[in-house]
């Protein structure tokens, strides 16, 4: 959905039209409910969650301002949601937790790396549609930019073009802390 899309659905979306709202669900709900999944590991919780942003979003539909997209609106929402979830889960520590010199046992790292992995996938979830797919199928399926382009119809620039413009938003997205990564 381009930007001119996101303003004349959102004008709907504010004018009260179910069909739009309806669409607008229909085209997020399930991505973000994948996304929201990454953070709470709980699906249920997921969906429930997901369900209380496209409500809030309903109800307040007349002072809604989106400054970027719809999509990065609702992706925004559910990070923010998300953080709020595991923010409340957090409960006092059992003994077990606990070592002999009353220090608590982390393993930072692997806490530093599981928050990274939310974040890439954060970021890849921000990606447009189409870029977004061509770099999964470059990253997580390890497929060539050739196997990619004969899949999807597409020329191998137009994959390379893709994968660029991914690399370059998610390193945008994540920051000066993990430019190293890239």
């Amino acid at each position: 959905m381009n930007t001119t899309d996101d303003i004349l659905l959102l004008k709907l979306i504010q004018s009260g039209d179910e069909h739009a709202f309806k669409y607008l669900f229909d085209t997020y709900f399930a991505s973000l409910c994948r996304f929201m999944n990454v953070y709470l590991n709980d699906r249920q919780e997921s969906e429930e969650l997901a369900l209380d942003i496209f409500l809030y979003v309903w109800e307040h539909r007349q002072e809604m301002e989106v400054k970027i997209s719809l999509k990065a609106y609702l992706f925004r929402a559910a990070r923010n949601k998300c953080l709020n979830c595991l923010r409340d889960r957090k409960t006092s520590l059992s003994l077990d937790e606990v070592n002999d010199h009353g220090q608590m046992i982390i393993d930072s790292s692997s806490l530093e790396m599981e928050e990274l992995t939310r974040l890439i996938e954060e970021a890849i979830c921000s990606l447009p549609d189409r870029c977004q797919e061509v770099f999964r199928k470059s990253r997580e399926e390890n497929l060539s930019n050739q196997h990619i382009a004969n899949e999807m119809q597409i020329s191998v620039k137009t994959v390379e073009g893709q994968i660029t413009k991914a690399l370059k938003r998610i390193k945008d997205f994540l920051g000066e802390q993990y430019t190293y990564l890239f």
